[in-house]
């Protein structure tokens, strides 16, 4: 079997020159073979700028793109193409873009493995561990306490016994952070699990350790990136003060920044985006290391129905891996491009043995938010 093509698909909701919030666009990619498999993957990531990591012609031998490097090969090697990949664009790849565009081929690929061989990932990653794995629920919060109130009941509702909330409003004014933390922690009970993401918007160690202080009463599970990611020592300093929970790493990626990270931060927390920090090939990697250092991983995940399907066959294939994220998006590319998106029911998700991702696309979204 050899790959004939990597097809791009890049969607997005609202026009090109307009605002986009998270969710809002898509990268996606389906790797064709000779033999009529197909594999589909995704990034969480710019869609036209990882475009050009895959359809660039070579410059030279270490300044690649994907595409070529796939064409003709077998699909099955998945460990030598990442090898190959990553070596052979490193001058324009290596972190960052690069690893999102090799994430989704990546996955792809998985995918193709999966099919031919007729065995769930979760089999050919070395077995199930867990039928099923609990999930909690993401927002983006509101712009006053009383409707974040109101997402909060909704949520509690749906059967979710954990949340997080994050961008928006959340972290542009520390009176207004709190009076929302608290008409949430007040709605959701005392006792209930509660995190924020602070998309890095606090900046500092400093401005950042005062709202953990100011925040402290509401008793947050944790709190995720507080700082950017390269703030390595402001991550171990806020760790240290030992009031809530750190969590960070959506941002990186392959095992070398994870590695730094977690050795440099020490956050309590680590959350690779499968789709982002070098696809399934990686994260087990990224996983060993988290162990190694007694860190919990918790995946990011805030895009589509295909992630979704990628994070929960690798959890289960984890022996700790218990925890995931599930997105509240509104977007149609979360709520509606997978026909058949993994549920969510009474605080889980269940595993399925599929096939493959087991992923099916609606076509006509596809068709209908593709951008030319």
């Amino acid at each position: 079997m050899r790959i004939t093509d990597v097809e791009v698909i890049c969607l997005r909701v609202p026009p090109v020159d307009g605002p986009c919030e998270w969710g809002d666009d898509a990268f996606l990619v389906r790797v064709h073979t000779d033999e009529g498999l197909v594999g589909l993957g995704e990034s969480d990531t710019s869609p036209i700028a990882a475009r050009g990591m895959i359809d660039a012609p070579e410059s030279h031998s270490s300044s690649c793109g994907l595409r070529q490097l796939l064409v003709g090969e077998n699909p099955l090697e998945i460990q030598r193409l990442w090898d190959k990949m990553y070596a052979r664009s490193n001058y324009a790849g290596r972190r960052g873009l690069g690893i999102h565009a090799m994430s989704a081929v990546d996955i792809a690929l998985w995918d193709i493995a999966s099919q031919y061989y007729r065995t769930p990932i979760h089999m050919l990653l070395g077995g199930k561990y867990r039928d099923r794995i609990r999930a909690y629920g993401t927002f983006i919060p509101a712009d006053t306490p009383e409707e974040n109130r109101a997402l909060v009941r909704r949520l509690i509702g749906q059967g979710f016994q954990s949340l997080k909330f994050g961008g928006g409003i959340l972290g542009q004014d520390p009176d207004t952070d709190e009076a929302i933390i608290a008409a949430v922690r007040d709605e959701a009970g005392p006792d209930f699990e509660l995190q924020i993401d602070i998309a890095c918007v606090w900046r500092t160690f400093g401005a950042s350790a005062a709202m953990f202080k100011r925040l402290e009463k509401y008793h947050l599970n944790w709190i995720e990136e507080p700082v950017m990611p390269d703030d390595m020592n402001g991550y171990a300093k806020l760790g240290s003060l030992g009031i809530s929970k750190v969590a960070g790493g959506e941002g990186l990626t392959t095992r070398y920044e994870f590695d730094a990270f977690l050795r440099q931060a020490h956050p309590d927390i680590v959350q690779p985006d499968i789709t982002r920090c070098g696809g399934i090939s990686e994260m087990r990697k990224i996983y060993d290391l988290a162990e190694m250092n007694g860190v919990k991983l918790v995946p990011h995940g805030f895009s589509t129905g295909i992630l979704l399907a990628a994070t929960v066959q690798f959890l289960a294939a984890c022996e700790h891996g218990d925890l995931m994220e599930y997105s509240q998006s509104t977007s149609p590319l979360f709520t509606k491009l997978v026909k058949n998106r993994i549920p969510f029911e009474n605080g889980y998700v269940t595993v399925p043995d599929c096939i493959g991702l087991g992923v099916e696309l609606d076509e006509a979204m596809v068709k209908e938010y593709q951008m030319r």
